[in-house]
């Protein structure tokens, strides 16, 4: 006798984006309801609260940035996954992720205010290599001899 597989519950609709910044990636979904699927919270980064992975009022007021221009911090929720680089990094990729997220959610509402802000652009600013004969640093010179 054979059983049939039923079709999976996880049809919950959402809309992915991924944000970068220095060596970080974040792939970010977003969702159209209050709380993500499967969980009480609204705001999950790498299976933690975003509270917890990004403590601090700093932090805070940055990846609240974009929900706080689009007027959209009761009637959405995101979760992300962030690999690479540092925490200030990671915090950059994230709210690029979610602003790409909530344009692609609505471009005609939501597109000049985040570009307005500057929030759909990447910052392309990366860690300079470092050169042969700087002793250990990127731009540093030797100490040349006093005689």
């Amino acid at each position: 006798m054979t059983v049939k597989k039923s079709q999976s519950s996880k049809t919950t609709k959402y809309i992915y984006a991924l944000g970068r910044r220095k060596e970080a990636r974040a792939r970010v979904r977003l969702y159209k309801t209050k709380t993500v699927p499967g969980t009480k919270h609204n705001f999950i980064v790498n299976g933690l609260r975003i509270a917890e992975y990004f403590p601090g009022a700093s932090s805070q007021a940055k990846y609240l940035k974009p929900l706080v221009l689009t007027d959209t911090l009761d009637k959405i929720s995101f979760s992300v996954k962030v690999e690479g680089s540092g925490k200030s990094g990671q915090l950059g990729a994230v709210v690029h992720g979610v602003a790409r997220a909530l344009d692609k959610l609505n471009r005609d509402a939501y597109h000049q205010i985040l570009k307005k802000a500057g929030l759909l652009t990447r910052d392309p600013r990366e860690k300079e290599r470092r050169k042969v004969g700087t002793g250990g640093k990127a731009r540093r010179q030797k100490q040349s001899p006093k005689r």
